[in-house]
């Protein structure tokens, strides 16, 4: 007996909030309700751009889940960090200016976006001295939005609360925190972190803390402090990330930390927002030794669609485009497979993306590409949401089996401290020094 056929929601909005088009047919069967949320997306014979419309049916299935994305970045520049004097339900090319307004809800809709990890990011030039609480502004700006928009947005710290969200119609909002030096080399910092939300971290920016290197020592023209990876206090915060169940995030470390953390940490591993250097040799992209090892892992690389990180040497031309991006994707799927590769835009946090991505609207039109170049709608599906949900999983059952283990108390020693001048530290004191305090 034939499997019957349904319309693909005729005249509804789909998951993500978008209308689509009725010019797919989804199976019966599997539809994006049942347990697996299988996609068997068939083609209608008056469809005008069939790769486009399977690529929208693939997405209504299954959340796109976007690494990395700076939004709260440009509340602190634009609004000093005011969400409620911007109406972000409206074209912020208006407001905030074309090149610099990449995100808004109309374009997020019309992007078809199912989760997004937003960034919470500060200057390194923050660290050693306000880093924390200016941390926590940013982390606030990201809850207040949310907030603000509960038909739009759904705070999610649980891996299962993500497909909730997305069938509720919602962007599933998780917080990634976008540099180690935002701790300020606290293990009591980082689980009050995890406390408020945050489920990842990048291990550092685009600066050194005093327990890992960063991207920057790999370049031929470095001559700063150099760490060789992780220190023992770098191995403890990895460690310690394990023990919380908080996604440790590679993009932006050097390569030895890449290695160090990969040899280290219990759970898989994301690339939030980095590409392929085999195809753009940047420091900030992965090599193919470590991409191997993040198969290894379990690890997912969310390629990035900043265009110095897309297109360079060897590969260098006038533009970069769309079809550059899907190259970087294609590389680690043939180089690692399927299942350890997903995206991450890097929206609003950069102001150059390739012809055809200029803004979060565009996810369609990626996926698009890839239908044309014969992937699968299970692929597709694992691109968009499967892998990166599937290491969100996977950490939180390494935090459960490490649920005996006891907090870390470690403090980074004072002579690996980089700069002290803004620091009062009340651990380690003797009981001559607090004698000394009160007859002063």
């Amino acid at each position: 007996m034939m499997k019957s056929l349904v319309l693909l929601l005729i005249l509804t909005s789909n998951a993500s909030g978008h209308t689509m088009s009725n010019r797919y047919l989804l199976d019966n069967n599997d539809r994006a309700g049942n347990a697996t949320h299988l996609a068997h997306c068939v083609p209608r014979r008056d469809s005008t751009n069939p790769d486009l419309d399977r690529a929208k049916c693939v997405l209504q299935s299954y959340p796109l889940i976007d690494g990395h994305n700076d939004l709260a970045e440009q509340y602190a520049y634009f609004a000093n960090d005011s969400v409620y004097s911007v109406e972000l339900d409206s074209n912020l090319d208006l407001v905030w200016g074309k090149v610099l307004s990449q995100v808004d809800i109309p374009k997020l809709r019309k992007g078809m976006l199912g989760g997004q990890f937003w960034s919470c990011w500060v200057t390194c030039q923050a660290q050693y001295h306000d880093v924390v609480r200016q941390t926590l502004e940013q982390l606030d700006v990201i809850k207040k939005f949310i907030t603000r928009y509960p038909e739009t947005f759904q705070f999610v710290d649980k891996a299962d609360d993500v497909m909730k969200a997305f069938q509720a119609g919602k962007i599933a909002s998780m917080i990634g925190l976008e540099g180690g030096h935002s701790i300020d080399s606290s293990l009591g910092a980082l689980r009050m972190y995890y406390e408020l939300g945050v489920r990842y971290m990048t291990v550092t920016h685009s600066c050194n803390t005093p327990w890992a290197d960063n991207w920057h020592v790999d370049e031929p023209t470095y001559n700063g402090t150099v760490l060789n990876g992780l220190t023992d206090f770098g191995k403890k915060v990895i460690l310690e990330m394990n023990r919380l169940g908080m996604i440790v995030d590679l993009a932006h470390v050097a390569k030895k930390t890449m290695l160090d953390v990969l040899s280290l940490t219990r759970a898989p591993v994301l690339f939030t927002h980095s590409s392929a250097f085999r195809l753009c040799n940047h420091y900030r992209n992965v090599q193919d030794d470590v991409l191997l090892k993040t198969r290894e892992n379990g690890g997912v690389v969310m390629v990035n669609f900043y265009t110095p990180f897309v297109v360079c040497s060897p590969n260098n031309k006038p533009t970069t485009e769309l079809t550059d991006v899907a190259d970087h994707i294609e590389y680690i799927k043939n180089l690692i497979g399927v299942d350890h590769v997903g995206v991450g835009g890097d929206y609003d946090g950069a102001d150059s993306f390739p012809i055809g991505l200029e803004n979060v609207s565009f996810y369609p039109e990626l996926f698009a590409e890839l239908v044309k170049r014969g992937w699968s709608d299970l692929d597709l599906q694992k691109l968009a949401g499967r892998n990166v949900l599937r290491v969100f999983l996977e950490v939180e059952k390494v935090r459960d089996s490490m649920k005996s283990m006891n907090p870390l108390e470690d403090h980074l020693e004072p002579s690996e401290q980089v700069d002290r001048k803004c620091r009062t530290t009340w651990y380690g004191r003797t009981a001559e020094h607090f004698e000394n305090i009160a007859s002063m």
